[in-house]
């Protein structure tokens, strides 16, 4: 069965070889203060950079899941509450989760077809942060980089978080543009879940140190005072962390990923406009995702096609939320092959 679902995703099919690699290394029983595993995290990080094109001067944390992430950019790094724009249903539960903490966050609700428009934002000095979600899975869209770009410009006084969980990897992202990036691997990185990326700037590393904030489980100064030494302030997923450094040293430069990506997803877009069926979830393509494609139809059709797809070995993923009977959506991930695509593709054009 071949799953095109947006995540937790097809994992690349050299990850049982790496497995084997990791238990004949002793890297599953890797102390997290040793130097065996300080170096895999010294080399994860600079491959890592390499490859995903992040600007040297930039860290590299890992948590438990994008989720966390959540938490750790609002204790830690917001002085006084965080300014949320998203469309989607993991936009507004980042919001609902910093909200719970700092009361004066506050946020604005986009439709999936609306595009930010950043000289109309009123965005008051009381937000010191801007949170975006880059890629918003839940139904298929994104925010351009010239987009956050032109929010940074706009709003220089204020840090930039963004979240990247379904993208990262996936597309070139140019991470100078903003202060806080954020992902899990269980998507465009084609690994089994349980492990969170958190990536600062020195902007946002001096914020946090000027914060101050001490004494949790996930208080970033502890997990920068870690990670100055390449070690984790918990254990950590070490097979995780071993596993995307293979895939990191595997892949092509995300220049290369990026184009790949795109090509693809044009061809299941043309699939659909010429389709008699099949409906773009998001019609507006500036808006509409490039590694994840929502589509929806009728809830008959839409229970129909899923139950053809099985039939033929493949797995379509549902829509989220309200969208479920409406949509399915198709992961444009790095780890499903061009054959495999290819079968999708030829399925879908039979509609």
């Amino acid at each position: 069965m071949i799953t095109f679902a947006p995540g937790p995703s097809k994992v690349y099919d050299r990850i049982p070889t790496y497995f084997q690699d990791a238990y004949e290394q002793g890297i599953l029983s890797a102390n997290h203060r040793s130097e065996v595993f300080m170096n895999l995290y010294r080399d994860t990080e600079e491959t890592l950079k390499l490859k995903l094109r992040v600007p040297a001067n930039y860290k590299l944390l890992f948590t438990s899941s994008a989720t966390e992430n959540w938490e750790i950019i609002t204790q830690s790094l917001v002085r006084h509450s965080s300014f949320h724009i998203f469309s989607g249903s993991f936009g507004k539960k980042w919001f609902g989760f910093a909200k719970h903490i700092l009361k004066d966050t506050d946020k604005i609700q986009l439709t999936p077809e609306q595009e930010i428009e950043v000289d109309e934002l009123n965005i008051g000095q009381g937000h010191d942060l801007i949170a975006i979600t880059q890629n918003e899975t839940s139904n298929a869209t994104q925010v351009k980089m010239d987009t956050i770009g032109a929010l940074g410009k706009q709003f220089p006084d204020k840090m930039l978080a963004i979240d990247t969980t379904s993208s990262m990897a996936g597309i070139h992202l140019d991470f100078s543009l903003a202060d806080i990036w954020y992902a899990s691997v269980q998507k465009c990185f084609g690994l089994p879940a349980g492990l969170g990326l958190l990536i600062l700037s020195p902007k946002a590393i001096e914020k946090s140190e000027a914060i101050g904030e001490k004494g949790r489980y996930n208080s970033l100064n502890f997990m920068l005072e870690n990670a100055a030494n390449f070690q984790t302030h918990y254990t950590p997923n070490v097979l995780g962390i071993y596993l995307l450094n293979r895939v990191l040293h595997d892949m092509e430069d995300i220049r290369q990923v990026h184009e790949h990506t795109e090509k693809r997803m044009k061809a299941l877009e043309q699939i659909v406009a010429q389709s008699g069926s099949l409906e773009f979830l998001v019609k507006n393509d500036a808006t509409r995702s490039r590694t994840v494609l929502g589509v929806g139809g009728k809830e008959t059709f839409i229970q129909q096609i899923k139950k053809d797809a099985l039939s033929e070995g493949m797995q379509l993923g549902s829509g989220y939320g309200n969208l479920k009977p409406i949509s399915f959506r198709i992961a444009n991930f790095p780890a499903l092959t061009d054959a495999e695509f290819n079968q999708l593709a030829q399925f879908l054009a039979r509609y």
